[in-house]
């Protein structure tokens, strides 16, 4: 097990966390990269750890917590803010790809463990997200402009891998 009980798989600028650098906390990301955004603001991706959501280089069962917010947009330009700050999902494999996450999300949370999941249904439903895994949520809210952003949790259960 992780000496540190929590795993954001894709950490990205950090956008969301109170304490970006909370030692609770390992940060993965496949990216490690800054950039200047059109506004001139600084974008920075520095995980603790490079690693590809869909193939975690951690022990099953390692951490208590498990955050999942992978990217969203399958139709983005490559040099622009929003690919930076968000990255792209491959057209071709995306269903492959985010289902490969969730497995991997729940071999690496613990048993009683909390997923937390957040998408953005901008170019991809909800629905069709929730479909790529045989887990069943425990909570899901809508926010946002439009309510087009969801925070969906999971409760990993004993006997599921």
């Amino acid at each position: 097990m992780s000496e540190r009980p929590i795993l954001d798989m894709c950490c990205g600028s950090r956008m969301f966390w109170v304490n970006k650098n909370d030692p609770r906390v390992v940060f993965a990301d496949i990216r490690s990269e800054s950039h200047e955004l059109c506004d001139g603001r600084a974008l920075h991706i520095s995980p603790d750890i490079i690693a590809d959501f869909r193939d975690l280089p951690f022990p099953d069962n390692s951490f208590h917590q498990v955050v999942f917010d992978p990217p969203h947009l399958l139709r983005v330009g490559e040099k622009s803010w929003m690919g930076k700050k968000y990255g792209a999902l491959d057209r071709n494999t995306w269903r492959d790809d985010i289902r490969a996450g969730f497995r991997e999300a729940f071999r690496v949370l613990r048993p009683h463990g909390t997923l937390i999941f957040k998408w953005n249904e901008t170019q991809i439903p909800t629905s069709q997200i929730l479909a790529l895994t045989d887990q069943e949520a425990t909570v899901r809210q809508r926010v946002g402009k439009g309510d087009k952003t969801h925070w969906i949790l999971f409760l990993k259960e004993v006997d599921r891998a």
